[in-house]
Order: structure tokens, then C-alpha cells, then sequence
């Protein structure tokens, strides 16, 4: 089986994804980038059996989704009531209790096509963008685990009951995340704070035109 596995540079646990397919009996093409890269001319051209895009820095193209003769599916960092980007932001920002990772199958519009298998997870009060982020991963990967192991028992891939809820969140709505209002209040700010802060990224304060960054410390 020919398979085309698009992932992220440098990432642990994308290389061990990538690690468990090439002990199987298949003929897997990796490639591996950073946000903004074209997509490669040898990923372009591809043709085959099965993509899997796992943390891709890539919008798979119709086209290229087309070829694939038994699936494609990509793994996404988040619960089905978090498509779309800045999906750990806005779900720390909701508080909410419980989070996931979702396999599902892919269509041209971003994360819209039926799901496969969800795992679900608790989000705990002292997490950090930095800490759920990780327990995503590692849960992720279990799941591709057993997504795999699935199709090689049934050679098909399950189907879940579970669905997308709403729309993917837009670039446009994540941006909005880091904005901080004078009339903002006190709770209002520090959920933000939690939500965006991290490493280099950190919510802002826009006076007399100029925006003033938040320090972390």
C-alpha cells in the first residue's frame, strides 16, 4: 500500500507516528515542514492508497485528496467542538473541563469531514497552554495508534457517532483572542492571559495606536 504521511519538522511524537507505519508491510513517502512552506513538488505529484496528515503544516488540496484510492484522514490536536485553528486558546479560554484529539477523514474545506474516532481527556485548572498542549500530543498518538490498528484488522476505518459542532475558527477570530480592552474586566484579562500567553506569544494592549505586549513574568 503506497501512503503519504505529512507532518511537522521536529516533532517526537510525529516521528514516532511516522515510525509505527514503516514497520508495516507499506510504501510510505514522508515529508515534513514548517507553516508557510509550499508544499513539496514530490508531495504534489503523489499518488496512491492512503494520506495521513498528522500535525501537517499543510491544506491538503482537493486535488491531491482525490488521489488517494482508499483515504485520507488527518489528525486534529482538538475535540470536535474545536475545529479550525487556536483550538487549546479558545477551549482554556472557555474553560472548559474536558478536551481531545480527533481522526477524521478529510474534504477540501478544513475540518468537515466525518469523523473516524475521537479521544476525549480532562482539562485541568492549572493548566497552561504549554500543558494541555502536551497532553493533546500524547493523547493524539494513541489515537493514531488505534486508528492504524483498526484499518489493518478491518481494512476499512471506523466510524464515530460524534460530529463537528460548528464552524472552524478563523484566523481573524484567533487574532481577536489577543487583544486587550482598558474596559476589560480583571477576570476577563487573565482568562485571556492563560488563553495566548506562550513563549513569544503573548496578548496585547493597543493606546494611541501603538500595541504594548504583555510580559509573562
Amino acid at each position: 500500500m503506497k501512503v503519504l504521511f505529512l507532518s511537522k519538522k521536529d516533532d517526537q511524537h510525529a516521528e514516532r507516528a511516522l515510525a509505527y507505519i514503516q514497520n508495516l508491510d507499506w510504501e510510505v513517502l514522508s515529508i515534513f515542514g514548517e507553516w508557510g512552506e509550499a508544499l513539496p513538488e514530490e508531495a504534489a505529484n503523489w499518488e496512491g492508497d492512503l494520506i495521513i496528515s498528522y500535525l501537517s503544516r499543510w491544506i491538503v488540496p482537493e486535488y491531491l485528496l482525490n488521489r488517494a484510492t482508499k483515504a485520507a484522514i488527518n489528525f486534529h490536536p482538538a475535540p470536535p467542538n474545536y475545529p479550525g485553528i487556536g483550538c487549546i486558546n479558545f477551549a482554556l479560554f472557555n474553560d472548559e473541563g474536558t478536551f481531545g484529539a480527533t481522526c477524521h477523514h478529510m474534504k477540501g474545506k478544513v475540518d468537515t469531514g466525518d469523523i473516524i474516532k475521537v479521544s476525549h481527556f480532562p482539562v485541568f485548572e492549572k493548566d497552561t497552554i504549554e500543558s494541555l498542549l502536551n497532553r493533546t500530543y500524547d493523547y493524539q498518538l494513541i489515537l493514531f495508534y488505534d486508528v492504524v490498528n483498526y484499518f489493518i484488522e478491518n481494512n476499512r476505518f471506523a466510524k464515530s457517532t460524534e460530529k463537528w459542532t460548528r464552524e472552524p475558527y478563523t484566523r481573524q477570530e484567533f487574532n481577536k483572542l489577543f487583544e486587550i480592552k482598558i474596559e476589560m474586566s480583571k477576570d476577563e484579562v487573565e482568562k485571556r492571559i492563560r488563553a495566548i500567553s506562550y513563549g513569544p506569544y503573548q496578548p496585547w494592549l493597543e493606546l494611541h495606536g501603538k500595541k504594548f505586549y504583555f510580559n509573562p513574568d
